[in-house]
């Protein structure tokens, strides 16, 4: 009985000792601060971090986070005084004191009485947006760095560009404003998204990628990043629904638009996308993307007729558009293509003459097209070489055909 009374003992003293042991460890971190060597700092303050005595204290983290910025504070004094330094021990410092700070900053107010504000808030915030700047040189450097594959630096860059975004959007910050939700913060949760993509980190594009999905600069990028992430994670759903709104938000950009198409497409499904588009010509009537989008689908449709109709609005709304002359001078060629399936061949036959005319026709009718989309993009030879190269031969263009079967023999 004893003995077995000496064993519950020793299990509850045991503990206890270490217990104290790890506060003390914390205490000798913290009375370190001011004047202690900054190596025997940083082993104490890995001890407390993670011991499970002392890692959901609020001092443990605001006396890591006062580690990190006296390191970072001592490679700084070196550059004003102009001795060597290592920057790459200021960006990460930076980057650990700030991530110490917000952990403090949650566990602090969970210590304080409802309504009020932390001990710690106020200086641990001053010292973040002191160094703020430092977190995205961070982030910077380690991407520009990065190879393609290398996923470590790829995370590295990942974790400076994020860990700004959180920090605007945490508590500590966001009551006051003091890191403001400006065009700073979207383009740094894009570059948070980036990284994130070239590691195929999915999870973090869908919550990084959507502050940026507004910005004017990379909103479009984004939100590319945001429906591959959504197609990468099966739901379906949320890709279709952001590559809408990518249209929507930015027609110019042919990756939301292709990418619908080429779903509804093979799903044999036009017919939503037909009802999406009379959504979009509903809310703006005369816009000539949508115009075009509506064109597009009775292209695909085989509905020839119906989609010359679309392309041709699309023109009168934008009569600088390349993309609808070089599609409407398409549309004439399948319909002469169409049509040679069915077309007499018979030169006895008198029906002959009559069906050469009509073929004839809609290469005429292509032609005025194709050579619009080439005065309007004569660089971009997708919208109208192989086209005009099929017209020339066509109607018989010996000259103009010459000059354009050398252009495809050159490439």
């Amino acid at each position: 009985m004893v003995r077995k009374l000496l064993s519950f003992l020793l299990l509850i003293i045991i503990p206890c000792c270490f217990t104290y042991a790890q506060t003390d460890v914390l205490k000798q971190a913290k009375a370190m601060l001011k004047n202690g060597d900054v190596k025997e700092l940083q082993k104490l303050v890995d001890k407390i971090i993670v011991n499970e005595t002392t890692k959901d204290i609020a001092e443990t983290w605001h006396v890591a986070g006062r580690v990190q910025q006296r390191i970072a504070e001592q490679e700084m004094e070196k550059a004003y005084l102009r001795k060597p330094y290592d920057t790459l021990s200021i960006y990460n410092s930076v980057l650990s004191m700030t991530q110490y700070f917000l952990r403090c900053d949650s566990l602090a107010q969970l210590e304080t009485k409802p309504g009020k504000i932390n001990k710690y808030r106020k200086d641990n915030q001053r010292a973040i947006l002191a160094d703020k700047g430092n977190l995205l040189n961070g982030g910077i450097y380690y991407y520009n760095q990065a190879a393609e594959g290398n996923t470590e630096l790829f995370l590295r860059a990942r974790n400076f560009f994020s860990t700004y975004v959180d920090a605007t959007l945490s508590d500590m910050f966001a009551k006051d404003n003091l890191l403001p939700r400006d065009s700073v913060f979207s383009q740094v949760a894009y570059y948070a998204s980036l990284a994130a993509v070239r590691m195929g980190d999915y999870a973090n594009v869908l919550k990084y990628a959507p502050y940026a999905e507004d910005d004017a600069t990379v909103g479009q990028y984004a939100m590319e990043f945001l429906a591959q992430a959504h197609k990468q994670g099966g739901n379906t759903t949320a890709w279709i629904e952001t590559l809408k709104r990518g249209i929507e938000k930015y027609p110019q950009d042919d990756y939301f638009f292709a990418s619908l198409i080429d779903y509804y497409g093979s799903q044999n499904n036009y017919e939503e996308a037909l009802e999406f588009a009379n959504g979009m010509l509903a809310k703006a009537p005369n816009n000539y993307y949508y115009l075009f989008v509506k064109g597009f689908l009775y292209q695909n449709m085989k509905r020839y007729n119906d989609a010359l109709v679309y392309y041709k609005r699309s023109i009168e709304a934008n009569p600088d558009y390349a993309e609808a002359y070089s599609n409407i001078g398409l549309v004439y060629c399948l319909l002469a293509q169409d049509f040679s399936q069915e077309a007499v061949t018979d030169i006895k036959d008198p029906r002959y003459p009559v069906d050469q005319a009509r073929l004839k026709s809609y290469y005429e009718n292509a032609l005025p097209y194709y050579e619009k989309a080439r005065l309007l993009k004569p660089n971009d030879h997708s919208f109208w070489l192989n086209g005009l190269h099929r017209v020339y031969y066509n109607l018989s263009m010996g000259e103009q055909f010459n000059e354009i079967d050398a252009m495809i023999n050159n490439q």
